[in-house]
């Protein structure tokens, strides 16, 4: 069982991403879809971070290179 938390900014929107201890990992969900899990480590999930704040995501491309 995960203990579900959203973001305080989110306000009450219900289109948001929660995130919850998994033992040694991170669990990760959408609200608009709670039955989709996904489960990284705490590491993976802080450089994940620091990309997107960095910048490092703004021209991915769909299809590929």
């Amino acid at each position: 069982m995960y203990w579900w938390r959203k973001s305080s900014y989110s306000g009450d929107a219900s289109n948001c991403v929660n995130v919850a201890a998994n033992g040694n990992g991170i669990a990760l969900r959408e609200s608009d879809d709670p039955h989709v899990v996904l489960a990284t480590t705490p590491a993976a999930l802080r450089a994940f971070i620091r990309g997107a704040k960095a910048g490092a995501f703004d021209r991915i491309q769909e299809g590929g290179a």
